[in-house]
């Protein structure tokens, strides 16, 4: 089971990703969460400790590795294709409640048609997590549309768009589902979070089509408290927990 996690900045992608990833570990399953946002967060809400989240640098950040797989340096700007990455998940991801997290980082110069070497390295890494590993893997991905622009991320199983009650997010569930398509991802699926009342959802019913809904998370204060403490949302609040848990349930039957 491969899934993207996308959506506007500031929605509760992160939040989403490290409950749903923690799920699956509870299961005994074996899970890998993969960072690909600039704003990295996902491991403080899957229950790493600061020191640990300090020691962690982005792969797209290793310089000396992405020579080293892909020959490019200051003097060599010709560049190997398919660098081997098969060992990179193992070995430069760490584990906490269960869950692997690997930082990939992301690709901040060059536009949507980037063809560099880091470029070259994270498409590589997502599509070996993608098509040569048995894990349940997770992508927390940047905010927008960039990631499909580059095309790093065709090959998931699909892609969930976390939305709030809103035009501007119903717009971006709009745009991810027609790119997706372009890219050969046939499940475009939607969580919306933050649901305040009933109105929220008649709204959100009224935009989402129903076979794309997977469900609702409300307005939750106790993910507030763990964001300032720190603290995973999974360890915080049984509520939202057992929202995921819906949710869940029904990408589990769907897939």
């Amino acid at each position: 089971m491969k899934i993207a996690v996308t959506g506007k900045g500031g929605v509760g992608k992160t939040t989403f990703a490290a409950t749903l990833a923690r799920l699956y570990a509870d299961e005994g399953r074996k899970v890998l969460a993969a960072d690909v946002d600039p704003d990295a967060n996902l491991g403080l809400a899957l229950g790493f400790d600061d020191e640990t989240l300090d020691s962690i640098v982005p792969i797209t950040k290793m310089r000396k590795l992405v020579e080293e797989r892909t020959g490019a340096n200051e003097e060599n700007q010709f560049y190997r294709i398919n660098p081997k990455v098969d060992d990179i998940p193992d070995t430069y991801s760490k584990e906490v409640n269960g869950v692997k997290l690997l930082v990939l980082g992301t690709v901040e110069t060059g536009g949507g048609g980037c063809v560099c070497p880091e470029h070259v390295m994270l498409r590589r890494i997502i599509n070996n997590l993608v098509l040569h590993r048995d894990d349940v893997v997770i992508m927390d991905m940047e905010a927008g549309l960039e990631h499909l622009g580059r095309g790093t991320t065709e090959s998931m199983d699909q892609f969930i768009v976390v939305i709030e009650p809103g035009a501007r997010s119903v717009q971006t569930y709009k745009n991810v589902k027609r790119l997706a398509k372009d890219l050969g991802v046939k499940q475009v699926r939607v969580v919306a979070n933050k649901v305040r009342n009933e109105e929220d959802e008649a709204f959100v019913k009224a935009h989402i089509p129903q076979e794309d809904l997977l469900g609702f998370i409300h307005y939750n204060t106790e993910v507030m408290d763990a964001d300032r403490q720190g603290k995973s949302p999974y360890d915080f609040s049984n509520t939202v927990k057992e929202e995921i848990t819906n949710i869940k349930n029904i990408i589990d039957q769907g897939l």
